[in-house]
C-alpha cells in the first residue's frame, strides 16, 4: 500500500495560508530580542541589570509552561482540531501584553516588566508550539517538510522585514519611544488578520490510532531520554545561544562598539534579516539534496566563518557592513528552520514505536531550550556588560575596555556556541531513507485503522448487503 510524496505535498496557497501567522510572531519576536531590552533601558530608565534580570526570570518560569502545554495540546479533542484551539487562545493573550509593553511609559518598575513579559511570552509559546506542531501534522513527507517550515521561516523573514521597515519609513518620528510603539501597533493589528487566513483555510487532521490518546509527564521524560531527542535538544540549545546573544548586543555592538547611526544600524538589521529571506529557501532546497543533518553542520561551519568576519569590518564602513551582516543572516536562517522539521521527522518515529502521538512535547522540548538560550543570553551578556563597566544609557561615554567586552560578547561567544550545536549531528541516523520506511509503516497502519470502523459494522451487521454478495 504505497503512497507516494506527491499525493502528500501540500499545494502553496494552503502552505502560504499556515504559514501566514509566522509573521506577526516574528515581528514580535525581533524587537522583544533587539529592541525592547534597550527600550526599557535607554527610554524607560531601567538599568541594564534589571532588564537582564528580568528577561532572565521570566524565561525561567516560562520554560516550565511548555512541557504542560505540549501536554494539554496533545490530549485536545474538539470540532475544531487539535492545534487551531490553541492559536484561537493564544492571539488576544500576546496582543494585551503586547499593548502593555510596547506602549509601556517611564516610571514602571521592574515587577511590572516582568508580569506583562511573563504574560507575553506564555501568548508566544502558546502561538509557536501549536503552529510548530500543527505543522509536523500538516506536512509528513520527509522532503516536504523542509519545504513547508521553509515557507514558514520565509514568512517569518518577511515578518521581521517589515517590522524593521516601519521606524525607516517613520524617519524622525520614529526617534525614542515613538519607534516601539508603532512596531507594537503593527503587531496587534497583524496577529488577527493573519490568525484569521491560518485557520480557516488550513485542514487538520487528528492521526486515527491516537485520537483517544492520553498524555502523562511520564511520557516527557521517556521522549527527553530518546537519543535523537537528547541531540536536538542540545543542538538547539546551542544553535539558539549564538543567535540569542548577537540579536540582545546588536544596537550596542554596532551603534557604540563600530560607530553606526541609529538609522544606520536599522537599515543593517534590514539586510540581515532579507538575506534571511534567501537563506530560509537555500537551506530548505540543500536539506532536500544532501539531508537535514548534513545542511545543519554546513550551516554551523559557515556561520563560524561569516560571523568571525564582522571583526574585520573597519567600523562605520556601510559598504563592507552590508555584505558582512547579509552573510550570518543568509546562514543563521537554517537552524530553527531545519532543526524544527528534524523534531517532525522523530515524532513519526515515536508515533511508528509506541502507536502514541506525541507532536506537542516533542516541540515543547526545543521550544524550551529556545527559552533557555535567550534567558541564558540576555541575563549573561548583560550582566558581563554591567561587570566591564559597559554604560547603555543615552550619550554614555564608555572606556576601551567596556567596548572591547562588548565586542568579545558579539561576535565569538556566539561562534562557539553554534559550534558545538552543529557538532551534535554527526553520526544522525534519522535520514531520508530511515524517514520514508517509518512513513510507509504509518500509512499502511493508519489506512487500516480508517477501515476498521466499516469491517467492525459488517461483522456486527450481517444482513448488511456487500458489493458482489447475497446480502442474506
Amino acid at each position: 500500500m504505497a503512497i507516494s510524496a506527491d499525493s502528500r505535498r501540500l499545494s502553496l496557497p494552503v502552505v502560504m495560508a499556515f504559514a501566514s501567522t509566522a509573521l506577526p510572531i516574528a515581528a514580535i519576536g525581533l524587537v522583544m530580542g533587539v529592541y525592547l531590552p534597550r527600550f526599557f533601558a535607554g527610554q524607560i530608565g531601567l538599568s541594564l541589570a534589571a532588564v537582564g534580570g528580568a528577561f532572565t526570570i521570566v524565561r525561567l518560569l516560562d520554560m516550565a509552561l511548555d512541557p504542560l502545554l505540549g501536554m494539554a495540546m496533545d490530549r485536545t479533542r474538539s470540532r475544531l482540531g487539535r492545534y487551531r484551539p490553541w492559536l484561537i487562545l493564544g492571539a488576544p493573550i500576546v496582543m494585551l501584553a503586547v499593548y502593555m509593553l510596547f506602549m509601556a511609559q517611564p516610571g514602571i518598575t521592574e515587577l511590572y516588566l516582568i508580569g506583562w513579559l511573563l504574560v507575553l511570552y506564555i501568548g508566544i509559546s502558546i502561538l509557536t508550539l501549536a503552529q510548530a506542531a500543527w505543522a509536523a501534522s500538516l506536512a509528513t513527507d520527509y522532503h516536504d517538510r523542509s519545504r513547508v517550515y521553509g515557507v514558514i521561516q520565509a514568512v517569518g523573514v518577511i515578518g521581521a522585514i517589515l517590522i524593521l521597515l516601519l521606524p525607516l519609513a517613520m524617519g524622525p518620528k520614529a526617534a525614542g519611544a515613538s519607534g516601539v510603539h508603532a512596531m507594537g501597533w503593527f503587531c496587534i493589528i497583524a496577529l488577527p488578520l493573519s490568525l484569521a487566513l491560518c485557520t480557516l483555510i488550513t485542514p487538520e487532521r487528528v492521526n486515527p490510532e491516537t485520537a483517544r490518546d492520553r498524555v502523562t509527564l511520564a511520557d516527557y521524560w521517556a521522549l527527553v531520554k530518546r537519543p535523537e531527542m537528547a541531540r536536538l535538544i542540545f543542538a538547539d540549545l546551542f544553535m539558539a545561544l549564538g543567535p540569542g546573544t548577537t540579536a540582545a548586543l546588536y544596537l550596542f555592538f554596532f551603534h557604540d562598539a563600530r560607530g553606526y547611526s541609529a538609522q544606520q544600524t536599522g537599515v543593517l538589521l534590514v539586510f540581515f534579516i532579507t538575506a534571511g529571506l534567501l537563506g530560509a529557501a537555500f537551506w530548505g532546497w540543500l536539506a532536500q539534496k544532501i539531508g537535514k543533518h548534513r545542511a545543519l553542520i554546513a550551516s554551523a561551519l559557515a556561520y563560524a566563518v561569516t560571523q568571525s568576519a564582522l571583526m574585520l569590518i573597519p567600523p562605520a564602513t556601510m559598504a563592507l557592513a552590508i555584505p558582512g551582516m547579509m552573510s550570518v543572516g543568509f546562514v543563521s536562517s537554517a537552524f530553527i528552520l531545519i532543526v524544527r522539521a528534524m523534531v517532525a521527522d522523530v515524532a513519526d518515529e515515536v508515533r511508528l514505536e509506541t502507536g502514541k502521538e506525541r507532536v506537542g512535547l516533542l516541540y515543547a522540548l526545543v521550544t524550551t531550550t529556545q527559552k533557555i538560550g535567550t534567558a541564558i543570553t540576555v541575563g549573561i551578556s548583560f550582566t558581563v556588560l554591567d561587570l566591564v563597566g559597559y554604560n547603555a544609557a543615552e550619550g554614555a561615554v564608555n572606556t576601551p575596555e567596556a567596548i572591547r567586552g562588548l565586542e568579545l560578547c558579539y561576535v565569538f561567544a556566539p561562534v562557539i556556541f553554534v559550534f558545538f550545536g552543529g557538532a551534535a549531528f554527526v553520526g544522525w541516523k534519522l535520514d531520508a531513507k530511515r524517514h520514508a520506511e517509518v512513513r510507509r509503516q504509518l500509512d499502511e497502519r493508519d489506512a487500516l485503522y480508517d477501515e476498521a470502523p466499516i469491517i467492525e459494522s459488517l461483522t456486527n451487521n450481517p444482513a448488511t448487503v456487500v458489493p458482489g454478495g447475497r446480502g442474506d
